[in-house]
Formats: C-alpha cells, structure tokens, sequence
C-alpha cells in the first residue's frame, strides 16, 4: 500500500473536527494534565495556527464536566503560549530552508530522494563486502589448500 501526499491531506480534512479528534483531544488532556506543548505534539494534524481551536475545545470539555480542569491548562502563562508559537515558526522556516536545499517540490522528487538514498547504501555495502572479500577471501583458500595437501602426504 502506497501513501501519498494526497491521501495524507484527505486523511487530515476527514480527521478535523470529527469525533475521533475530539476524542484523541480530550485523551491528550487528561493524559498530559493539560499541558498544551505536549498536547500539541501528540494529537494529529496539528500546527500551532490550530491551537485557540484546541483550546476551545478542551474549555467546553471541561465546562461540560467531560475532563477535569487541570492548572497547567487553565493558568498556563502567556510566555508559555509565546514561547510554543515561536519555536514552531522556527521549525517551519527550518523545514522549508531544508525542502529548497534538498530541491523538494512535490511527491516525485522526495521518490528520487529516496531512490538516490537507497543507491547509496547498496554502493556503500558492496564496497564493504569488497573490503571483506578482499581481507579475508585469500585466507580462506590458502587454508583449504593446506588442509588437501596434508591429506594427500598421509
């Protein structure tokens, strides 16, 4: 089964505000005693542009009695929120510098990218195996030759 770019986008409009989200949500809180960073990082297709939703949705969990109301969630400062919101503009300017510089643009070049990888690895092992014939290849037959010669003086 091949997955490509598009079932992952599909997935993602499918997953958005459906039920199983809203329960892998409210799951994240109570596990994490409501800290976002963490929240943020285990629930699926999630960026930080996502997070008043995320935090909306666990506001009305914990107005409805659903979840408990946990302070790391509730008190959590605004320098906290900064903080997050910073360091994954940070990771998004990094993996687009990261995307131009390996010359990715769409799903047929990150194929090649693998493909070319994957060369490189089978050249790297038969050098080695070469390496290793060559080291110890010779030793192999001399001793086999030693043992046929013994054998023939007896």
């Amino acid at each position: 089964l091949q997955v490509t770019f598009k079932d992952i986008k599909d997935f993602e409009k499918s997953y958005k505000n459906s039920e199983e989200e809203l329960a892998d949500i409210k799951a994240a809180y109570l596990d994490f005693e409501g800290d976002m960073d963490r929240i943020m990082e285990s629930v699926l297709c999630v960026d930080y542009t996502d997070e008043p939703r995320i935090r909306k949705i666990i506001q009305e969990a914990i107005e409805a009695g659903e979840v408990p109301s946990y302070k790391a969630f509730v008190k959590e400062s605004k320098q906290k929120m900064t903080a997050r919101k910073r360091q994954a503009e940070k990771e998004a300017k990094e993996a687009e510098k990261t995307k131009e510089e390996l010359g990715l643009g769409g799903e047929d070049d990150l194929k090649a990218l693998i493909q070319s990888r994957n060369k490189d690895r089978k050249k790297q092992m038969d050098d080695f195996l070469a390496q290793m014939e060559a080291k110890y290849g010779n030793t192999a037959k001399n001793r086999g030759k030693k043992t046929a010669a013994k054998k023939g003086k007896k």
